[in-house]
């Protein structure tokens, strides 16, 4: 259910301690608020035990914490989750500016938690459906129908129910991060910050096809890993796979990189699926040799999961291990990242909402 009120979830310190101001209420409210919302999770603000009874009747008159539950979810025989999470934005919605709208249609996205062991990882998404349309990917397919609000974002992490197990989160998800920058940033700032959840942004990886000047931005003020969406390390090929190359070439995103500090623990990685026979030949390692050289970086080698409506081919098992031995051998290091959730459209560029919103909009 889209909430009735302006949402606290999503809001920043310097937020909340407008709010508290315009409320009349003491300063130090808005620090309480936030140790309720970010450390606490409250589902309510009557739980803000440590308000005064007055400022919270007050401050529920006008705001709710705004977390919604997952609307559905599917479970993978790998023990990956997927889950679908109802969303505020809308198709007029741009960065921040309709964070707390309450006149909203409702939309869905889908996030996937995957257990491994003692990690455990939640892919985010930032927008419904995706401007990038990217070949190989099933979000693109479904259009770009919102950018998400920052506490669209948050939801995501604050109503999961196995929140209280997640190492690490990326930005993988439905939606190209860069291209709604501003909630991403704040909801990376939530995330970190000693009055939020308090974690280090080591915990976190952003992902992006290259936009120029949001790029560089982000690796201006963040200190999140990035994680660049590759797929070819030749201009032509990545063209006619990700129209974003026309805008900012790989080879711009590599120079821009190369401007700063991977060495310590901040990571560089890039995204590359393998299509069999297309990009997943030596004379295709050597490329990204040259690409990559003097740039402290790994790379993520990817299966690619066929999707309706697009003829590529998959690499195989061998191919994509040359690719990798090769690669490391020569000083980059690289893996193949493990195929998960694949039952249940829940890998790498499976994500699609469209489906599930017209059935839950039947049902309802």
């Amino acid at each position: 259910m889209i909430p009735q009120k302006r949402r606290l979830l999503g809001l920043t310190l310097a937020e909340l301690k407008g709010i508290v101001s315009e409320l009349g209420m003491p300063a130090f409210t808005a620090k309480q608020v936030a140790q309720w919302l970010y450390v606490k999770h409250v589902g309510s603000i009557d739980e803000m035990t440590n308000i005064s009874k007055q400022n919270r009747e007050l401050l529920s008159e006008r705001y709710e914490i705004g977390a919604m539950p997952p609307a559905d979810f599917q479970r993978s025989k790998d023990g990956t989750i997927k889950y679908l999470f109802p969303v505020c934005c809308d198709s007029a919605a741009t960065n921040n500016e309709n964070d707390n709208n309450t006149e909203v249609a409702e939309r869905f996205v889908e996030t996937v938690f995957i257990p491994d062991g003692d990690r455990a990882t939640l892919c985010v998404s930032s927008q419904v459906g995706c401007k990038m349309n990217c070949l190989f990917c099933q979000t693109g397919k479904q259009g770009w129908h919102g950018n998400l609000t920052t506490a669209d974002i948050l939801n995501q992490i604050y109503a999961l129910p196995e929140r209280d197990r997640l190492t690490n989160i990326v930005f993988m998800g439905q939606g190209e991060p860069m291209d709604n920058l501003d909630s991403v940033m704040n909801a990376c700032d939530v995330l970190t910050s000693d009055w939020g959840f308090a974690w280090s942004p080591k915990r976190i990886t952003v992902s992006s096809v290259g936009i120029k000047g949001k790029l560089k931005r982000f690796l201006d003020e963040s200190e999140c890993h990035i994680a660049i969406s590759l797929h070819s390390p030749l201009h032509e090929q990545r063209l006619s796979l990700m129209p974003a190359e026309k805008a900012m070439p790989i080879a711009e995103i590599v120079s821009l990189l190369k401007q700063y500090d991977f060495s310590h623990q901040r990571r560089c990685s890039f995204e590359y699926i393998c299509f069999g026979g297309m990009n997943d030949s030596m004379t295709f390692a050597r490329e990204i040799l040259q690409l990559l050289e003097g740039l402290e970086c790994r790379v993520n080698l990817i299966r690619f999961h066929e999707i309706p409506g697009v003829a590529l081919p998959s690499s195989d098992e061998r191919r994509m291990e040359s690719l990798r031995d090769y690669l490391t051998h020569h000083g980059v290091m690289t893996t193949i990242r493990a195929s998960r959730g694949q039952d249940i459209l829940a890998a790498c560029g499976m994500l699609s909402t469209a489906r599930q919103s017209k059935n839950l909009n039947k049902n309802s």
